[in-house]
């Protein structure tokens, strides 16, 4: 057979991270954790990543043509990276599902079954195309394929659409973030909440791929854009797979592939002894003092309330509350609330003083913590305890 291996320290990298990559993908999707839904989907998107670049460092070093009927095979799957990235972000930051999100993956199922027309082609097509696209110094093959692979020319826009429909989804899950981020009273770009900065992050380094996808589509021929992007990845996995290694927590909070700074908890300073004061203060702060019932509450201040710093305070509050700051402030605010309505029997209270009384400025900010913790609306449990 015409062939020529060619093994580089690029594809030994990048094939190394895709192993990785798969591995991890296994725990995410399956390890129990309380950011199960969301780590699903970020298992399924790593998965997708790994599957693809599989296919690609078999290309870089010319073993596909030992396995020919892979070819072609995760084509499809790039058209599915944006769906599960918009999935991951929503269901980080809380957001409901529905059965409508299932037409997120319209266009990838109908770009599976159109790929049928390439699947069913032989081998030796599959060989040419692999020259053809590789521009590897090796002859064709005589094949007279019965019917086109590719019979609606999709293939030439293929690139194009795959750009368009991945940013499509990240700005959409900016858009996500940045909701999520005015609810919290926080800023998208400085905020002391580490599911925003974490969901944060994973957006923008997909737009640094998408970015890189582009420059190189532009400016340079041939695999070396996915040499690029594999590696880009590959280097990810790696990070994860240390910091999963020296962190039995890490599944316990909100942490993507895609995310290095959840990686400061390791070399925290605090002991069990010095989380544990943090705890007792907190619990001081919002069930003696009301601390939650202020209107300015922040992390920055309840840690200077503490004598703690920010950093810390928030460690405590993931590793040991599993919630963020403001998550925590949206529980003890609406159980509050909760008792407010109960002991005002007579209705004299209307919603928006309710709100005032348990520390949110805006009557909107607190329907949506009160609707999301209780399945209610601040009217509609007020309406339960009379009836």
């Amino acid at each position: 057979m015409n062939t020529t291996i060619h093994i580089d320290i690029f594809s030994v990298f990048i094939f190394l991270g895709v192993f990785l990559g798969l591995i991890l993908s296994f725990f995410f999707i399956f390890k129990p954790s309380s950011n199960i839904k969301a780590n699903r989907y970020q298992g399924l998107l790593l998965l997708s990543l790994s599957l693809i670049f599989l296919e690609q460092v078999l290309n870089f070093t010319g073993y596909i043509v030992n396995v020919l009927s892979v070819t072609y095979t995760t084509a499809w799957l790039n058209l599915i990276i944006g769906p599960f990235l918009y999935l991951y972000v929503k269901r980080s930051l809380d957001k409901p599902g529905s059965r409508i999100e299932m037409i997120n993956f319209i266009l990838p199922l109908l770009y599976l079954i159109y790929l049928s027309f390439s699947l069913i082609q032989s081998n030796d097509f599959k060989y040419n195309s692999y020259v053809l696209s590789s521009q590897v110094n090796l002859p064709l093959r005589e094949v007279h394929p019965k019917i086109s692979n590719d019979p609606l020319n999709i293939n030439r826009y293929l690139d194009s659409l795959l750009g368009c429909q991945i940013m499509f989804y990240i700005s959409l899950s900016f858009i996500n973030i940045e909701k999520k981020s005015r609810e919290k009273g926080t800023s998208i770009f400085k905020t002391g909440d580490e599911v925003l900065r974490s969901v944060r992050n994973v957006v923008f380094h997909m737009s640094i791929i998408i970015l890189i996808f582009v420059i190189v589509k532009t400016t340079l021929h041939g695999n070396a854009g996915n040499y690029f992007i594999g590696a880009y990845v590959a280097v990810f996995t790696l990070l994860t797979t240390f910091r999963i290694m020296n962190d039995s927590t890490y599944f316990d909070r909100s942490a993507s592939f895609l995310d290095i700074s959840m990686g400061k908890y390791r070399k925290s300073s605090l002991t069990d002894e010095g989380k544990q004061k943090i705890i007792n203060d907190i619990k001081f702060e919002f069930e003696n003092r009301q601390y939650f019932a202020e209107s300015l509450a922040s992390l920055s201040d309840l840690a200077k309330k503490i004598g703690e710093s920010p950093h810390h305070v928030s460690q405590v509050l993931n590793e040991k509350f599993n919630k963020s700051f403001f998550e925590l402030l949206a529980v003890y605010r609406v159980e509050k609330a909760k008792k407010i309505l109960r002991d005002d029997s007579e209705n004299r209270l209307i919603i928006e003083e309710i709100s005032e009384m348990v520390g949110y400025n805006s009557k909107t900010a607190f329907n949506n913590a009160f609707k999301k913790l209780t399945g209610k609306t601040p009217s509609e449990f007020r309406k339960s305890i009379d009836s």
